[in-house]
């Protein structure tokens, strides 16, 4: 009779084991991060973790073209991706319940299903219930595999058998691997699970997309070292009673970070979104209080409408709320504006959206930031075809972006005709548009509304 498997911590940051519970792990230095799970009872082989017997060679003699990247044809998730497929990378897809993860994926298994067969893993549904979801999608190739199954090494039999063109996993926190003892979606499974199915990807050059569960605090569930182990990191973000969803690339090894793909949720599943930015214009209000911002999200350019709402408040603390930017950057700007252009917030509540439901953290919409909150203080309104950009430092400088022509070309594009950009980009624009630089918040305040006084 084998024993009893004994009780060991893991921290969920790094996956750093210790006989007893930590307060801090010595490894990542995470506080409260250990939690409680099995060792395993004895040492098993790890399936699927065998070399491909390949000797060492130089890295000049390895042609790195010989592998064609394999398109989506969904252009955004392919911009996303980094242009397209890699052969043998694993990409994880991570995102709240309900938020569109499985209903991307099977629509980007129709169109990988072109080229040869897609295996789906399904560790959460019945094939009944994902045929379901794809007669409504219209998903139902017949090259299309649905494989009901939790153990990796089957999983792992069934890949070297079929040899598809991709294999989709859903989710990593589902399945569980002999090598370990503890319980699914525990931060040990997760971590040899993924690692087997990683090695599997590399042998064999298959693409394999892992759906991860996202916790409380908005990271994926399992070990930090999950991120580290996979080639791509996506999260799906969105508000689940809107329309708008946007893949974001956090981590790319084939390509660049912070790319957004945008889509629309249909009753026949999601769409891309063509023009991104006339799509997040398309209620723009010309009240006090609204402002255009260019921000970039990875390589593409979006027009963002900024609101801001500034009230007098009748209690001794004033409210600050801000949604899709960090507040505390908004306090920062607050402060600024109280110290250099003689703004008073102090008995004001303030709040700050960007409307559409986006996350951006580029401090390029700073100068956004600040034209709708002194719009609304004032109650006056910003010309209808003023767009801006640019940082504002502590000291009250309007410092330079990067990239400034490519984001005048798209508020041209959309029709604007007038923007104001930090002194230092300024000459960087060959865009057909009106120039209007600015070095100081004092300068910018003044620039603004005389913008705004201007417009016929």
């Amino acid at each position: 009779m084998p024993k009893k498997a004994a009780s060991v911590y893991a921290c969920t940051e790094c996956g750093n084991q210790s006989p007893k519970w930590l307060g801090r792990c010595p490894e990542c230095n995470a506080w409260s991060s250990f939690v409680q799970e099995d060792a395993p009872a004895e040492e098993r082989p790890r399936a699927g973790l065998s070399s491909a017997g390949a000797a060492p060679m130089p890295i000049d003699a390895i042609d790195a073209d010989v592998a064609p990247r394999i398109s989506t044809n969904f252009p955004n998730f392919d911009r996303v991706l980094g242009g397209g497929l890699v052969l043998g990378a694993v990409t994880l897809v991570g995102g709240e319940p309900g938020i569109g993860k499985s209903t991307l994926l099977l629509q980007a298994a129709q169109e990988l299903a072109r080229g040869g067969a897609v295996l789906y893993v399904s560790g959460e549904e019945s094939p009944r219930q994902i045929a379901l979801r794809a007669r409504r999608l219209g998903t139902t190739s017949a090259n299309i595999r649905l494989f009901t199954e939790t153990s990796v090494e089957k999983i792992v039999s069934e890949v070297e058998k079929m040899m598809p063109v991709a294999v989709i996993v859903d989710s990593i926190q589902t399945v569980h691997t002999t090598a370990n003892d503890s319980m699914p979606g525990s931060v040990a499974q997760v971590r040899d699970s993924a690692g087997v199915l990683m090695t599997l990807a590399k042998r064999l050059s298959v693409p394999i997309f892992l759906i991860g569960h996202i916790t409380k605090e908005g990271t994926i569930a399992g070990p930090k070292s999950l991120e580290h182990i996979v080639d791509t990191v996506l999260y799906f973000e969105g508000d689940k009673f809107q329309n708008y969803r946007v893949v974001r690339a956090y981590k790319n090894r084939f390509g660049p970070v912070n790319e957004v793909a945008i889509y629309e949720m249909h009753d026949g599943g999601l769409e891309e979104v063509p023009n991104p930015s006339a799509a997040l214009l398309a209620q723009r209000s010309s009240a006090a209080g609204s402002a255009i911002v260019v921000a970039l999200e990875g390589t593409r350019p979006l027009l963002i409408e900024v609101q801001a709402l500034v009230s007098a408040t009748h209690f001794p603390s004033p409210r600050r709320m801000a949604m899709g930017i960090d507040a505390n950057r908004v306090s920062l700007l607050l402060a600024v504006l109280e110290k250099k252009s003689g703004g008073n917030f102090l008995m004001h509540d303030v709040y700050v959206n960007l409307a559409g439901g986006l996350q951006v953290s580029e401090p390029a919409i700073d100068l956004g930031v600040v034209a709708a909150l002194l719009s609304s203080q004032r109650n006056a309104p910003i010309a209808h075809d003023v767009a801006l950009f640019g940082e504002v430092g502590l000291l009250g400088e309007v410092r330079g972006v990067s990239q400034p022509d490519l984001r005048a070309r798209e508020a041209a594009a959309l029709g604007f005709r007038r923007l104001i950009v930090p002194q230092s980009n300024a000459s960087e624009v060959r865009a057909d548009v009106d120039v209007v630089p600015v070095r100081r918040i004092e300068e910018f305040t003044t620039a603004l509304f005389t913008s705004s006084a201007a417009t016929p």
